[in-house]
């Protein structure tokens, strides 16, 4: 018996041999190209909106610059007025009054909701109807709760009077316009952040939590010594959102209190755009913000360096 084999190679009805088909290497250059093509329109959006406004701001926070004239170079003047004014600081330590008031609460309640949603319940209409009130329009909310908690007409006062209680001030009281627009805003916010927390939370594996339940550890322990040691990057970075959010916040006291009663509710926000607008003090203005952009840069930094942001307790 001949054991010669015989070739595998298939031939052509010409006789010439087919070669077998072979994959060309991929061009790089080609991807980067394509890459560079979608990368085009949000690298000239990041150059007009956010790099050459930033630019130019601080080189107009180095002038005297208003409506009326071209400005002139003043150097580190309008710093040396921002030491020095008494309203800057008392708008700064207005807007640290509602950063506390509102991360304390926002992040506070956001967290029980998103635990709750994860021990109770998965339902999507439970999340949608968390989500609500945050797809409403700052201004549409601000207005709807200055009508609630009007002194006169609102519901709020009007149920107050009727269990016999004294009618409250909430946006006219010194006292009682931080906590307020506080509030407001935690109740808009709220349902964000807690699909923020209850997204982190569906990365912890669940055998974490099985292990812990055979070991017989409660819930509250499971809570403190699991849940958030795992969820510690989600939180930095749900505290660096609100802290950054938080000193930004002007739509609401715009519309409810306009900065009073006398400055107890005029944040940063405010007093920027009081110097601006209202009194043409482009320059001072532009000094405010590149304060207000160099204290939210320190302390996102100072929140992801501190609190490990980037590092993850699942090994």
């Amino acid at each position: 018996m001949s054991s010669q084999l015989t070739p595998t190679v298939p031939a052509t009805v010409a006789g010439t041999v087919r070669r077998p088909r072979t994959t060309r290497p991929r061009r790089r250059g080609g991807d980067a190209r394509v890459a560079a093509f979608f990368l085009f329109p949000a690298a000239v959006g990041f150059v007009l909106f956010f790099l050459w406004p930033t630019v130019r701001g601080i080189w107009l926070s180095l002038t005297d610059f208003n409506l009326f004239g071209r400005g002139e170079f003043v150097g580190v003047d309008n710093y040396v007025d921002i030491a020095q004014d008494d309203l800057f600081w008392n708008s700064m330590l207005v807007t640290l009054y509602y950063v506390v008031l509102n991360i304390g609460f926002q992040t506070a309640i956001a967290l029980g909701l998103a635990v709750l949603m994860q021990r109770l319940t998965t339902s999507l209409l439970v999340r949608i109807c968390l989500l609500l009130p945050y797809l409403v329009a700052n201004v549409v909310v601000a207005l709807l709760w200055f009508w609630l908690l009007d002194f006169q007409i609102g519901i709020v006062n009007t149920a107050l009077d009727w269990l016999g209680a004294s009618r409250l001030a909430f946006f006219g009281s010194e006292d009682l316009a931080i906590p307020t627009i506080a509030f407001v805003n935690v109740w808009r916010h709220m349902g964000y952040t807690a699909l923020l927390i209850f997204a982190g939370l569906q990365m912890i594996p669940p055998t974490v939590y099985e292990a812990a339940s055979v070991d017989g550890a409660s819930e509250w322990r499971t809570f403190w010594s699991i849940t958030l040691p795992l969820l510690r990057p989600v939180l930095v970075l749900v505290l660096i959102i609100t802290v950054t959010g938080s000193f930004q916040v002007f739509d609401t006291v715009a519309v409810t209190t306009g900065g009073g009663p006398v400055n107890a509710s005029r944040v940063i926000q405010v007093y920027i755009v009081e110097r601006a607008f209202e009194r043409s003090d482009f320059g001072y203005a532009s000094a405010l913000s590149v304060v207000l952009f160099v204290i939210l840069a320190v302390i996102a930094f100072a929140q992801n360096k501190w609190l490990r942001g980037g590092e993850s307790d699942l090994a």
